[in-house]
């Protein structure tokens, strides 16, 4: 009984549950975010042709604010503030702008669209990726947990799987 055990049960609770904190990963979170952000701004500039608070001649739209989405890739979920605008078009009607970096209903990046496509076509059972993405996918409860699982839905593996 000369093993010290207690090293061991030290590095498995550090390593444990949402207590584990890495300072670099939530950086690089911050700066993805930042990015993806600024992205979408350029975008809107050059949808609007001017920037922020900038006033212009002839102006095609109008921005109105933000709203807030969700975007799950390889570097983990991210909440975004992605802006919003009302373009004109020549007859005077109004459109709503839309984003071609960030599309409509978009919560995850090709990237991880791919990653779970190629676990599943791997041969890998949805309750497998589940367990395997649960650190891409926090906060998705498994079955029985009153929570929608990754696999749950329409042809499930969030819609990549067979209809």
């Amino acid at each position: 009984m000369d093993k010290n055990s207690s090293r061991a049960l030290a590095e498995q609770a550090l390593f444990a549950g949402e207590a584990w904190f890495d300072p670099i990963e939530a950086g690089l979170r911050g700066r993805i975010r930042g990015l993806i952000e600024e992205m979408v701004e350029q975008e809107l500039e050059a949808a609007l042709g001017r920037g922020r608070y900038e006033r212009a001649g002839g102006a095609v739209g109008h921005r109105h604010g933000h709203r807030r989405r969700q975007l799950t890739g390889s570097f983990g979920p991210v909440e975004l503030a992605v802006p919003r605008a009302r373009l004109q078009a020549e007859d005077g009607s109004t459109r709503e702008w839309r984003s071609a970096v960030l599309p409509r209903y978009a919560r995850r990046t090709r990237q991880a669209e791919a990653l779970i496509a190629s676990a599943y076509l791997a041969g890998t059972n949805t309750r497998r990726v589940q367990r395997a993405l649960a650190a891409l996918v926090p906060g998705r409860g498994g079955q029985g947990r009153g929570e929608p699982g990754l696999a749950q839905g329409k042809g499930g593996l969030g819609g990549l799987g067979p209809a």
